[in-house]
């Protein structure tokens, strides 16, 4: 069954790669006279789209077509567009699914007023849960591999969530100063609970069901480790409020400059947050260094986020908060937008720290099908840890059980180390594949990721 399911995987992965890659070496191959380096202007509109291509072995095989599209206008500003509209549409044959518009514009608003929008709503039948406090919850891959004799279920650790998001963010330069405010409103639905085995196991084999036994999240709501009221997740209203230094010299991938930003996100009781208040701060700082002129650049990102008034909910504490996030998927620490190669949401704690390094080398650009490309190489290593513990009480958990999930060690970094590679179109479109390897097998083993965009 295990080799079965690793053939789809890369045989899935392989798939995407194979749409994404195949026109680009096509056309590389069949007129490489006439490709030039230089880079020319874009003006008016223009696509790009991908297949939306994955596969796992619970939640199915995943299909769609993700899509951005750019105004360039009269093309002074390239590569910067006049806006921005990106779309994705992916269904899975379990039932999950991603259903997102993101719209950009620096220019749709007088006073040079930047605009962000995000409208998603994302199902997940298996959401990752690892509980809280990193490595204080013991992750044990026996307990999801069917060949050990520990084996509980594949899905041991996932719970279900449905989750509804609307954000609107603004930016403005003060003065002539590198200098933005920014202020935002979201709105947050989470609909949680426990995986649904009869649909996942609807069509299996007789030996490839799933058992209905209890997963980790349903452990913590009946130990109360997770309060009632939160077990089912819950609507959020927030307000966010910001500075931003920015020096970059662009946006998709910059090559020299800084980009630092302070974050306050509350969730007031006045807005109808009345099961849960809480106020959170992020700090961000992220720089770009040139090794060599548009070929050779090293970029790092540090950050910090915690709970500074009130008490978020579980669900919420791995929200990562900044004043412009693209991605469709906003959970962390873990996984393809923060610590690559390590479990989605293995590090989850009320503040944690973070950091992110790369070393990005443009090794061919060229200019054809009336687009600029070029293709990117990058090594990375990211690493996380806990810097306050969401509190537990574990008086009331059977000695036999607490062995095996919970332990009193002191928190550590969670390193990862991996490489990847970025095709881009007009520098803003950016297909991006990420291959990861976790530093310690307390925080998994590896992780592929194809996306768009670099992470910071």
């Amino acid at each position: 069954m295990k080799k079965r399911i690793l053939l789809l995987k890369v045989a899935a992965a392989a798939a995407c790669c194979f749409l994404v890659l195949s026109p680009v070496q096509v056309l590389a191959q069949a007129d490489t006279a006439n490709l030039s380096v230089t880079e020319q202007s874009k003006k008016g509109l223009n696509l790009g789209a991908l297949p939306a291509v994955a596969f796992d072995s619970d939640i199915g095989f995943q299909y769609g077509l993700l899509a951005n599209l750019f105004q360039y206008g009269d093309g002074s500003g390239y590569p910067d567009y006049r806006w921005s509209l990106y779309a994705e549409w992916s269904r899975t044959t379990k039932g999950s699914g991603i259903n997102q518009l993101f719209f950009d514009s620096k220019y749709l608003l007088p006073h040079q007023i930047r605009v962000t929008a995000d409208f998603s709503f994302l199902t997940e039948q298996a959401l990752d849960f690892y509980g809280f406090n990193g490595y204080e919850s013991i992750y044990n891959s026996s307990f999801t591999d069917e060949e050990d004799p520990a084996y509980i279920t594949r899905v041991f650790y996932r719970h279900e969530r449905k989750l509804a998001r609307i954000t609107i963010d603004f930016q403005q330069k003060i003065g002539d100063l590198p200098l933005r405010w920014a202020a935002g409103y979201g709105f947050l639905n989470s609909r949680i609970g426990t995986v649904d085995i009869e649909k996942l196991n609807k069509g299996r084999d007789e030996e490839d069901l799933l058992p209905e036994v209890e997963g980790l999240y349903d452990k913590y709501v009946r130990w109360g480790l997770i309060p009632a009221e939160e077990a089912d997740g819950g609507t959020h209203n927030f307000l966010k409020a910001g500075l931003v230094y920015d020096t970059r010299d662009n946006e998709p991938n910059p090559n020299r400059g800084i980009w630092s930003e302070m974050v306050i996100m509350t969730a007031p009781r006045f807005l109808g947050n009345n099961e849960a208040a809480y106020t959170k701060l992020a700090l961000t700082h992220r720089q770009y260094l040139t090794l060599k002129k548009n070929t050779l650049t090293f970029a790092y990102r540090l950050g910090w986020q915690g709970t500074i008034d009130g008490k978020a909910p579980f669900y919420m504490q791995p929200y990562m908060i900044n004043t412009y996030a693209k991605s469709t998927k906003n959970d962390g620490l873990g996984g393809a937008r923060s610590l690559r190669g390590i479990l989605r949401n293995r590090v989850v704690g009320d503040a944690f720290t973070y950091g992110n390094f790369e070393l990005r080398y443009k090794f061919l650009k060229f200019h054809k099908w009336k687009q600029n490309f070029y293709f990117s190489l990058n090594g990375f290593s990211d690493m996380g840890m806990i810097t306050k513990t969401m509190d537990m009480n574990l008086a009331g958990i059977p000695e036999e059980e607490k062995a095996g999930l919970f332990t009193s060690e002191d928190q550590g970094l969670h390193v990862s180390y991996g490489a990847g590679l970025r095709i881009a179109m007009n520098q803003n479109f950016i297909v991006a594949v990420d291959y990861g390897l976790a530093g310690d097998k307390r925080d998994g083993d590896k992780g592929m990721y194809i996306n768009l965009g670099f992470m910071f």
